[in-house]
């Protein structure tokens, strides 16, 4: 699970609705924003600093199973999102998801709001492919970009 979440963006995809993340980029870019950079230093590894399609990783810690996630669009606010996976007593584990949202204003507001139907499908699929890929699921060859 940790390797899917690490892997998450990119060729790879976003695990749900990835033409609705690409509509998302488009309109980024057109608003005068970064994007959806395609693409990412390395298909399966993340360090703080990259950059993940329209977002910034802040933290890549493997070993708290953490990903945490600042969106560089163009947004009336500001955004995050994080993974983790927890440990449970009975020795399985829980795979956390966040999404964050600090608005600017009422326009932040009503923009949150309104997506939130669509946050609910699309966070909620996310997850529950994070997890169902398994990763006993080969991941996809990919060519590392050139340096």
């Amino acid at each position: 699970m940790l390797q899917n979440v690490w892997s998450i963006g990119g060729e790879r995809g976003w695990y749900k609705v990835d033409w609705l993340w690409r509509v998302r980029g488009l309109m980024d870019k057109v608003a005068g924003g970064v994007g959806l950079r395609r693409g990412r230093r390395s298909p399966t590894s993340l360090r703080a600093g990259d950059p993940l399609d329209f977002w910034r990783v802040l933290v890549a810690d493997r070993k708290s199973s953490r990903l945490l996630l600042y969106a560089e669009m163009k947004l009336p606010g500001e955004a995050w999102l994080q993974f983790r996976i927890l440990p449970n007593d009975d020795g399985s584990h829980t795979l956390e998801q966040l999404a964050a949202f600090r608005p600017y204003g009422l326009a932040g507001r009503l923009y949150w709001y309104s997506l939130v139907p669509f946050h609910f499908i699309i966070f909620r699929g996310m997850i529950e492919n994070i997890v169902q890929y398994g990763e006993s699921t080969p991941l996809p060859q990919l060519a590392a970009p050139a340096s």
